[in-house]
């Protein structure tokens, strides 16, 4: 028998302040059964960081041809694809070819092997972002999983705090590749 995803509910307050957004979402997320929560919880964190009312979850792990997070216009056209962890270079120029930007959310242990093993064949793509999560703070963001969440999000001169009201993680993004912006 097939195990069935675990379904996540999510209060999100976002102040970003680099971005002059502030908005509340209300979210759901669905955990696959191979996913953690470190990485749910950086899925999650990848929203807050480019909050839009147009960016959605995708099927992500369930679906080979989705990225985790998308953005689309009116007409369909993908204008932001955020995949997180460590993807295969072929994937991402896949994804280049496909949407206006693409947004890799790196975390993990082997995070300086996949990205020196990978950053000379990307190097040369428009459009592509390459951000570094630490890994202690992706570790914090995985404490605050819970199955019913309310969280407080601010963003400042690329810091990002992150609450439940009882605990606070403090995550700072390293571009890799590509700069901060919108």
């Amino acid at each position: 028998m097939a195990l069935k995803a675990t379904i996540f509910k999510a209060d999100l307050q976002v102040a970003d302040m680099d971005r002059h957004h502030y908005a509340d979402y209300s979210l759901t997320l669905a955990r696959h059964p191979s996913e953690t929560d470190e990485r749910m919880m950086v899925r999650l964190l990848a929203f807050a960081l480019f909050a839009d009312p147009a960016l959605a979850f995708g099927k992500g792990l369930c679906v080979e041809d989705e990225p985790d997070l998308w953005q689309k216009d009116l007409t369909g056209v993908i204008e932001r694809w955020i995949d997180v962890g460590q993807p295969d270079e072929k994937w991402i120029r896949k994804a280049c070819g496909r949407a206006r930007e693409v947004v890799v959310v790196g975390y993990g242990r082997a995070l300086d092997v996949w990205w020196n093993g990978v950053a000379p064949k990307l190097a040369r793509h428009d459009g592509l972002r390459v951000l570094e999560l630490d890994r202690e703070a992706t570790a914090a963001l995985a404490r605050l999983a819970e199955r019913s969440m309310r969280l407080q999000v601010s963003i400042q001169d690329g810091q990002a705090w992150v609450t439940n009201g009882r605990e606070q993680v403090l995550v700072e993004p390293r571009f890799l590749l590509g700069k901060p912006g919108r």
